[in-house]
């Protein structure tokens, strides 16, 4: 879907169906439900609608559940994957792998009933490695934070140093 602002640029957002497209990840593990504001694959931001019951809830922790925070680093991670794939012509690559995590932070609890917003920036790109600058909200609270790259690979034993 292509949203016109008033500057005469467009943004474009990617429903549940087209991040389907773009990544590989499936229920329970996908962590985004909706993309908005995809400006290339300079910046977006992913949607997440936490609800009771995904199944982290029922030992994270029972009777307080609290959404793991390494799932905020995961929701940025997809909502940067899906506009890196989305960039580069919208076909899926063999895998992307996680090189590094830096500087995150967490700083309160999400909890079922939350709507997370996942803000995403590109940092760099060259080559298959993306680097981010991703934050995480509840409404204009921040939760999580971090600087997260990747490796876009072309097959499944790229980076495994296996032939």
């Amino acid at each position: 879907m292509v949203v016109p602002m008033a500057d005469g640029s467009k943004l474009l957002s990617f429903d549940i169906q087209r991040i389907m497209q773009l990544l590989p990840h499936r229920y329970p593990f996908l962590m985004i439900d909706r993309v908005i504001e995809v400006d290339g694959d300079n910046s977006a931001i992913g949607i997440k609608n936490v609800t009771a019951n995904e199944p982290h809830f029922t030992g994270h922790f029972p009777g307080h559940p609290i959404m793991p925070g390494v799932l905020l680093v995961e929701g940025m991670a997809q909502t940067a994957g899906a506009i890196c794939v989305a960039s580069r012509g919208g076909e899926r690559p063999g895998v992307v792998y996680f090189m590094t995590i830096d500087e995150c932070k967490f700083r309160r609890p999400v909890v079922p009933g939350d709507t997370v917003q996942f803000r995403v920036r590109k940092l760099r790109n060259r080559a298959n490695v993306w680097k981010f600058s991703g934050e995480a909200y509840v409404g204009e609270a921040k939760v999580a934070e971090a600087i997260i790259s990747a490796l876009i690979a072309e097959d499944y034993n790229a980076g495994r140093g296996e032939d």
